[in-house]
This record gives structure tokens, sequence and C-alpha cells, in this order.
């Protein structure tokens, strides 16, 4: 028989008497997990420029601000400098990923290339296999061809000219999903489109690589939901109801896993065909439409406006300026000249 078996306690519930023990036990259960729980929900991730006091762009005021580096959702939203991307370059710096560039150059867009090319090799995945598919018009321009590093390479893809730039944002859906279904697809691991009017200034590693990449665009960064120029027009495919979407994303940078890129670049490239036999045309163009596939598969990873970024009164300042958008910077300042930058 066990000792004292009715042994009463100070609060008169006795040993005998299992019950109540049991949900006192529960109960102090439950108040532990609960304040883990709350413990866990106050840590939010965020990204401190308070742990880099050295960086250069300190002098934007930026030092001591906090960033998120998470989404709602779950997925990482990348500032390079974070320690979560650190851990993100971790995990890919022994995998050999091999990575497409998909760029179009049309028309007077190719006098952009070559700096776009350049400061690819001085800045974008340093020391991994990357490929360019330059997709132009003026083939010719390309040859010579740039000397590239080591692990790089070029494919030249001519194409028809697209006279106006309407015209070649409704087509480089479909030109992107061609081209990765016959090529792209059988050569490399993850591609990314990226305009032709930008420029690398600072690196861009293994970080941005995900199943599906997105960029935010810089100028809705932190604006509420109901400034995006999601698509209002109710009879086109991009139609974006009162209350849907997170975030608004840039068409300048995206990419992923070849699979999902062709999946995302064919959706598209559908919906703007179908609007085009209704004679409707959304807002934003390509943009509209890479903005409403993204509400229906949210990306795995964001990637923030140091992906994105240019010099302007509504652009927030960012730790970081990494893939600068030449073309959005003249025409926020006027198609000005006489600058490094000048268009």
């Amino acid at each position: 028989m066990a000792p004292f078996p009715y042994c009463r306690l100070p609060s008169g519930i006795s040993f005998g008497n299992r019950k109540p023990l049991l949900v006192l036990g529960v109960c102090l259960l439950a108040g532990f997990i609960y304040f883990l729980r709350e413990k866990r929900m106050s840590a939010v991730p965020i990204f401190s420029m308070s742990l880099f006091p050295g960086v250069e762009q300190r002098r934007s005021g930026l030092y001591g601000k906090e960033f998120p580096v998470m989404t709602p959702w779950g997925a990482p939203l990348v500032w390079g400098d974070s320690e979560s991307s650190v851990w993100r370059r971790d995990e890919f710096a022994h995998l050999g990923a091999r990575t497409g560039l998909a760029i179009l150059a049309i028309g007077n867009y190719n006098h952009y290339l070559q700096r776009l090319l350049s400061s690819a090799e001085l800045y974008f995945l340093l020391n991994f296999y990357v490929t360019y598919y330059i997709l132009t018009d003026r083939p010719r321009e390309l040859d010579p061809p740039l000397k590239l590093g080591l692990n790089r390479e070029m494919r030249v893809i001519p194409v028809a000219e697209m006279p106006g730039w309407d015209r070649l944002g409704l087509r480089r859906m479909a030109l992107l999903a061609t081209l990765i279904k016959e090529q792209i697809n059988l050569e490399v691991d993850y591609v990314y489109c990226i305009d032709v009017d930008q420029e690398f200034t600072n690196p861009v590693g293994t970080e941005i690589l995900g199943k599906l990449t997105a960029t935010l665009h810089p100028l809705f960064y932190g604006k509420p939901r109901s400034s995006y120029p999601y698509e209002k027009n109710p009879d086109s495919q991009a139609f974006v109801a009162e209350g849907e979407g997170d975030y608004y994303y840039s068409s300048e940078f995206y990419g992923g896993l070849c699979s999902k890129v062709l999946a995302m670049a064919q959706t598209c490239s559908l919906l703007i065909l179908q609007d085009q036999d209704k004679g409707v045309r959304a807002q934003e163009l390509e943009e509209s439409y890479l903005n409403r596939y993204l509400i229906n598969h949210r990306p795995t990873c964001v990637l923030s406006p140091e992906y994105n970024w240019w010099e302007s009164p509504g652009v927030p300042d960012v730790p970081t300026q990494r893939l600068h958008s030449i073309g959005r910077q003249c025409l926020s300042s006027g198609n000005y000249k006489g600058d490094t930058n000048a268009c």
C-alpha cells in the first residue's frame, strides 16, 4: 500500500482525489504554452540597421531602423545584409545551383545592355554558374561578345523587333515561356527575368533563390493596400477585387525554379491573350498580370526594395541599393541628362 494515500494538501486537494490534480496540471501546461506562444509572437523577425553601424548607408538616417524579414505567410522577405540572408547564402554555398538571367533588349533598349551585363559580371551570383539569355533584335551588336568570367556563358536569341514599349510589355511573358520550355529548362535550375534598363550596384547572391521569387515595388512599399495600382477593370483577367493582395510587386526583376517561372509566364501570357481578344488592356500591362498571378500563387521568396530601387521622393531609403532601375530613375527625374545614370 502506498504511504499516506489520502494526505491532504494545504489547498484542500488530496492525493487520493486525482481529478482536481489532473485539471490543475492541464491548466498549468496550457498557461505555459500560452506564455511561450506570446513570447514567440512578440519576437517578430526583423533586420535592424543597428547591427551594421559601419555600412555606407548610415548616412541615410537608417541607423537603428528595423525592417521585417518575413511575410505574413512565412516566406523570407530579403534584405541582403540580414542574418537570415547570410543563412540562405550558406544553404546554397555547396549546392552548385545553375541560374539563367533572361534579358529582353529590343530597339532603343539595346543601349542599356552592355551596362547591365558589365554590372552583372561584377555583382550577380559571383562564383556560381550563370547563363545570360539575351533576346534581341540586334544580335550583331553582341559580336564579338562581352568577355565573361569563369562559369559564365551567354546565349543570344534573335527576336523580331517590337516597336512601342506597350507592345513589348505584353509580349515578354510569351517569349519567356517559349524560351524556358525550349531551352532554359534544359540548361539551368533557376531563371530570373530582368528589365534591361537595370544596373547591379552591390552584391546580389543566392539569398534571392527560391521556388518563386518576386520583388517589392519600391513606390508602394509600406503604403496601404488601397494605394496599390492593381487592375480595377472587372472585365480584365488581371482584375483584383477590393481586399485582395498582400503587396504590390515590380515586373522589373522576378524568377525562381524554371518550372515555377514557366507556369507563371504561361498563365500570364494566356490571360494577356484573353484580354486582347476582348479589346481590354490592363493599366500596368505585364505588371498587372504578374500581380494577379502572385495573389493566387504567393511567392516563396520576396525581395525587398533593395533589389529594385531608384532615387525619387516616393521611393524609401534602403540599407543597400543592390539593383538600380535606370529607366524609372529617368522617368521620375524628367529624363535628365549629363549624369552617370542618364538615359
